[in-house]
């Protein structure tokens, strides 16, 4: 048994789950194969603690990491913050100037406050738009994180949460005097939108959703959901934790030129380090002041540095052009080794967060069988690739080679009908987050 393997094993006795993110579990991808642990990451290559290299074909950091690891023009600005004090009884500057810089890449917004984690800034965002109403119901499309007012949509009948393609959420633990709170409305379907604005007229405190989807790249469903809630007066929040900075420099919804009232950042704004930020008008962020939102690590100086350093970089080097450019030619050449191999697969995600899907049943012992195999020829890969700044046509290539190798023994194991859990060293991976497809 590996080193990681062992340290995981070890893990799971004194952390609930083993790890503090569901999303880097190892029985997301392989489970006992996948590397749980990582000694070094540079650009896209990691390095276990065993010493094994990988090429990050797959999460990069699960989002974060959207210029690559250890990311030089970033981390040098980061150190000089931890030499300079990354916390005292003052406030940072740095609070400011990124302020400013968020507002200008969004002329439509005011004011801006900051937390660690998107969750908490969703959570953040939440208060204060039920502060400014004085409302308490919430509609809500796709996914927000894990605080209560979130989960609570799972505490009506049925599994409502599942309709934003995340399935089986227990609201264990949440106070069933939530229930009701926050109702869940599908990406693209405006006959539940209706209805439940009609249905709740009056009570509705906000409109939070994710404002981009692979199948509405115009905006059309968007830009309805804008019309309808500016007519009665309804603010409109965006989460932007997963698509910011991809699409363009700032919020994806500027690419459609839809303005909310609020748009919640994170993931990506500082390049792995922990921050999030709610940007909005003012009417309704002085709201903040009107209710308790206070932590003493949202003050915490490196990461606020680092977010400056990161943003300047995708706005001079116009970063999103490239993720969009590598995204696209990574789903082209799937499809096209796809068909070569005579494979079933679909395709989805806006170009910087591609996925593909083997279609028919047993899709998550292949998609097992997939990692299992690119773990061989050296990649972290699942169905699943962030692309990032740290990516090249030429490392693209060789992963497209790899893949195709992996494509072509799932094709000869379909093709001679063999049972493709034969061919799996360990469990077939969980079943996990299905959205932005």
């Amino acid at each position: 048994m590996s080193k990681g393997q062992q340290l995981y094993n070890k893990a799971k006795k004194i952390i609930p789950g083993g790890t503090q993110l569901l999303s880097k579990r190892p029985e997301m991808f392989a489970p006992d194969t996948w590397p749980p642990y990582y000694r070094r990451a540079k650009g896209c290559t990691v390095w276990d603690i065993d010493n094994n290299e990988y090429t990050d074909c797959s999460i990069m950091g699960v989002g974060a990491s959207i210029l690559g690891y250890a990311f030089d023009p970033v981390d040098e600005i980061a150190k000089k913050a931890i030499d300079n004090g990354g916390m005292c009884t003052l406030n940072a500057p740095e609070e400011v100037e990124l302020a400013e810089l968020l507002i200008e890449l969004h002329p439509w917004a005011d004011m801006v406050r900051y937390a660690k984690a998107g969750g908490e800034a969703m959570a953040m965002a939440s208060r204060i738009v039920r502060a400014y109403s004085k409302k308490d119901i919430i509609l809500v499309c796709g996914y927000h994180g894990w605080h209560d007012w979130y989960l609570a949509a799972n505490l009506t009948k049925g599994d409502p949460l599942a309709a934003v393609h995340l399935e089986g959420l227990e609201p264990l633990g949440v106070p069933r005097g939530l229930a009701g709170s926050n109702l869940i409305f599908r990406y693209n379907d405006l006959d539940t939108f209706m209805r439940l604005l009609d249905e709740n007229d009056g009570n509705i405190a906000a409109v939070i959703m994710e404002p981009v989807r692979s199948d509405d790249s115009e905006g059309i469903f968007l830009k309805e959901i804008r019309r309808l809630t500016s007519d009665r007066k309804i603010a409109l929040v965006f989460d932007e934790i997963t698509a910011g900075f991809r699409l363009n420099c700032g919020g994806s919804h500027l690419v459609l030129g839809i303005e909310p009232e609020m748009a919640v950042f994170g993931k990506g704004l500082a390049n792995g380090y922990p921050i999030s930020a709610v940007i909005g008008k003012r009417e309704i962020m002085t709201a903040a002041q009107n209710t308790f939102i206070s932590s003493t690590f949202w003050t915490e100086r490196v990461a606020l540095a680092a977010a400056i350093a990161t943003t300047r970089y995708f706005k001079e080097h116009e970063v999103h052009k490239r993720l969009i450019e590598l995204g696209k030619y990574v789903q082209e050449k799937w499809q096209d080794i796809a068909e070569t191999c005579n494979l079933d697969i679909e395709i989805s995600g806006i170009y910087p967060l591609s996925r593909f899907s083997f279609c028919g049943t047993d899709s998550l012992a292949y998609k097992t069988y997939f990692t299992q195999q690119m773990l061989s020829e050296g990649y972290l890969a699942g169905t699943v690739f962030y692309l990032s700044f740290a990516h090249s046509r030429e490392i693209i290539d060789k992963y497209i080679h790899a893949c195709k190798k992996v494509f072509q023994d799932i094709s000869h194991i379909i093709q001679s009908d063999e049972n493709i859990h034969d061919h799996l060293i360990g469990p077939v991976c969980h079943g996990g987050f299905q959205r932005l497809n």
